[in-house]
């Protein structure tokens, strides 16, 4: 059993490596993005990507479709689409012989990644046409439900939210996120690489390393990581202490207006067992815990009007939460 794991390691190491090196091809400069994107389909969850316009998010997610092996659909967000655009939604059908009967057509949901462009731009309740195939693989139209491909992974780019035309995820969608993933400008020398390669004659285009049954059974084998009782006390003591109330730190209370739920304990165990089989090791550390605290945090928990008003951030909190544990 031993020696079949560590095969299955190796097998898995290379397959990621390539994935890595490929995305790296496409998407210049962010490589702590990249791996966190990973991370989020290999602990098989979604990601929400987050950034200004211009910064590549879309090409990522395109990129993990092809690179991975996925099927993918993009779905463009927009303050007039509808749940039934995403979802699908049935029709009324005649046959030959006069006999009406209602058919249902998929919507662009029925992939196995769905790039959500924009999610921020449509309104709350086109928003919340996701919920329930990001939790349960499934949707419900007319009261019959509908399972969705298998592996399934929602890839959502979103602009900052104090932009023009942009509404605010509601918090049980945001929970429903594995990860948060940020993207910033790249440093000089990636945006100097990016310039000569995106503007000739020939472009890079991603290349395929792998199947999505390949990936399903790499999917398979994060959740085999074991995980040693060091690291889930380190787990459990950054998200209990990351909710304001009885014991917690004063500057938790005094900031924080509602903390994570117990869905990001079970995130930020998953993303520390995927981060480790991406670094080619068999367990996880309490350093992957603390290098994922702010993305499987600081879209569960939300600031006081107070912290707010003071200039605040949550990124500065949770850093604080994380060193006040080591």
């Amino acid at each position: 059993m031993a020696k079949t794991k560590a095969g299955d390691l190796d097998l898995a190491s290379d397959k990621l490596t390539a994935a890595k090196k490929a995305l790296g091809a496409i998407v210049f400069g962010q490589d702590s993005v990249i791996e966190e994107a990973l991370i989020a389909i290999l602990a098989g969850g979604h990601g929400l990507i987050v950034g200004a316009p211009g910064l590549a998010k879309t090409k990522l997610a395109a990129a993990l479709g092809t690179v991975l092996g996925l099927s993918e659909k993009r779905i463009q967000f927009t303050p007039d689409l509808m749940p039934a655009d995403i979802i699908g939604s049935e029709i009324l059908d005649q046959d030959d012989k006069g006999k009406r009967a209602f058919r249902f057509v998929p919507g662009p949901v029925f992939s196995q990644l769905v790039m959500a462009d924009e999610i921020n731009r449509a309104s709350p309740r086109t928003q919340s046409a996701l919920l329930q195939a990001m939790q349960e693989h499934a949707v419900t139209v007319a009261g019959v439900r509908h399972v969705l491909p298998e592996p399934f992974h929602v890839l959502a780019t979103q602009n900052p939210i104090e932009q023009e035309g942009t509404y605010p995820l509601p918090e049980a969608q945001l929970d429903r996120f594995l990860l948060q993933i940020d993207i910033s400008y790249p440093l000089l020398e990636a945006e100097r690489q990016m310039l000569f390669a995106t503007t000739g004659n020939a472009e890079n285009v991603a290349q395929q390393v792998m199947t999505s049954d390949e990936l399903a059974a790499i999917q398979r084998l994060v959740r085999d990581v074991p995980v040693g009782e060091q690291v889930t006390a380190a787990i459990l003591n950054v998200v209990r202490a990351a909710r304001p109330g009885v014991g917690s730190a004063a500057f938790i209370n005094e900031a924080v207006a509602w903390g994570p739920s117990p869905r990001a304990a079970q995130s930020l165990m998953l993303c520390a067992k995927a981060r480790a089989l991406l670094q080619g090791r068999l367990s996880p550390s309490v350093e992957d815990v603390l290098a994922l605290a702010q993305p499987v945090l600081k879209h569960r928990m939300a600031l006081n009007f107070a912290a707010r008003a003071d200039g605040v951030t949550l990124p500065s909190v949770i850093s604080k939460l994380a060193q006040s544990l080591t």
